[in-house]
C-alpha cells in the first residue's frame, strides 16, 4: 500500500525508487497522528464542555479502572507502532545495502563546497549520474559535519571528518541538462547540517542522464583541460572546484566572501600570518605562492582572514589544474 504512493503534499515530485516509500510511511504516519490528535482534543472539548462544574453539583467517584478500555488503548497503538517500526526497518535496510554492482562516487564536501570524483578520474563539484542505474556515493568531509541530502531523492546522510559514510539510490528520470529526452530541470543538493558562515551557500545540482549522454559527459570531464586556452581551462577549474564561492574576481571584498579577492593580485605583495607565527609578512602573489596556498592553505594566511580554506590534494585537485588556474589568475585584471 505505502509503496504505491505517487506525490506527496510535503516534498517535491518523487525522483528515486524509493522515494514513493518514504513518502507513504511519511504520509501514514502525519494522516494517523493528525486523526488521533483531532479526536483527542474534541474529547477533551467534549468533556469540559459536558462536565464543567455546576453549582449543586454532587461529585461523585469516580471508577478505578476500565479493563475494556486500558486494553483497547495500549493493544491498538502498539500495533500501529509495531506496523510503523517494521515496515521503516525493513526499507531503512534496504536503504542501507547498495546492489553489488553499483556505480561507485566518492563526494568530498568541504566548507563550503562539494567535490565529486568519479572512477576514470573525473572530478566536478555538480553531480552527474546515470538513469536507472543504482549509485552508490562513499561521503567523507574535510573539516566539520556536513549532511548530504537531495530531497528529490528522499536520501540524506551526514558527511564526517576522518571517516566515511555512504548512501545509495537509483535515479528515474533524466534531466533536461545535456539529455536527449528533457523532462526535468536539474535536482538541488543541500548540505542540512549547519557548517559554518555560508552554509546557505553550499549548495549544487543534480543531472541525471541516459547512459549514452552520460558516457559523453565523463569522458569530457576526466579531459575538459583538453584542446582549450590555459586561461579558459582555468576559469573552469576554478569554478568547478568550488573557488569560485569563496573567491570574487570582481573586486567584491565583502564579507560574502571567505577568501580574499583574486583579480589584479597576480605579481602584487600581500600581508599574510605564516604557520606557527604571529607577526604578518609580506609575500609576492606568484606561482609557488598558489600552489602553495592550494595544497597547504594554513601554511600563509591573508591578515584579516580566517583559516578555513580546505587542502587540495593531488586527488581533488591535478597539478595540471592548478598550472592552469595560474595562468587563469594572471588574466584577471
Amino acid at each position: 500500500m505505502l509503496a504505491e504512493a505517487s506525490s506527496s503534499l510535503f516534498f517535491p515530485p518523487e525522483q528515486s525508487t524509493f522515494a514513493g516509500e518514504v513518502d507513504g510511511l511519511f504520509d501514514f504516519i502525519y494522516y494517523l497522528s493528525a486523526f488521533f490528535f483531532v479526536a483527542i482534543v474534541a474529547v477533551m472539548v467534549y468533556f469540559v464542555l459536558r462536565y464543567h462544574r455546576r453549582q449543586g453539583h454532587v461529585e461523585q467517584a469516580s471508577a478505578s479502572h476500565n479493563e475494556v478500555l486500558e486494553i483497547t488503548w495500549s493493544v491498538i497503538p502498539s500495533i500501529l507502532v509495531g506496523f510503523i517500526f517494521f515496515f521503516g526497518f525493513t526499507k531503512y535496510l534496504d536503504m542501507r545495502e547498495p546492489p553489488e554492482d553499483a556505480y561507485e562516487i566518492v563526494v568530498t564536501a568541504s566548507q563550503w563546497t562539494w567535490d565529486f570524483k568519479y572512477p576514470n578520474g573525473a572530478t566536478s563539484n555538480e553531480l552527474h549520474i546515470p538513469v536507472g542505474q543504482p549509485v552508490r556515493f562513499v561521503l567523507q568531509a574535510t573539516d566539520v559535519l556536513h549532511s548530504f541530502y537531495i530531497p528529490a531523492f528522499r536520501i540524506k546522510m551526514d558527511c564526517v571528518p576522518q571517516r566515511y559514510t555512504s548512501t545509495w539510490v537509483i535515479a528515474k528520470d533524466i534531466t533536461g541538462e545535456g539529455a536527449t529526452n528533457e523532462t526535468h530541470t536539474p535536482y538541488d543538493l543541500f548540505c542540512a547540517e549547519y557548517c559554518g558562515k555560508d552554509h546557505s551557500r553550499m549548495i549544487t545540482k543534480v543531472y541525471v542522464h541516459n547512459q549514452a549522454d552520460f558516457d559523453v559527459w565523463l569522458e569530457a570531464a576526466a579531459n575538459y583541460l583538453e584542446g582549450i586556452p590555459p586561461e579558459q581551462g582555468g576559469e573552469m577549474a576554478f569554478k568547478k572546484k568550488g573557488c569560485a564561492g569563496c573567491h570574487s574576481v570582481t573586486g567584491d571584498a565583502s564579507a560574502k566572501f571567505a577568501g580574499p579577492p583574486l583579480n589584479g593580485q597576480w605579481g602584487t605583495p600581500r600581508n599574510v600570518i605564516a604557520r606557527g607565527s604571529s607577526s604578518p609578512e609580506s609575500v609576492v602573489m606568484d606561482e609557488n605562492y598558489v600552489r602553495e596556498s592550494v595544497r597547504e592553505p594554513n601554511a600563509k594566511v591573508v591578515v584579516g582572514r580566517n583559516p578555513v580554506m580546505p587542502m587540495f590534494d593531488p586527488q581533488r585537485l591535478k597539478d595540471e589544474e592548478i598550472t592552469a588556474i595560474i595562468a587563469y589568475l594572471k588574466s584577471l585584471k
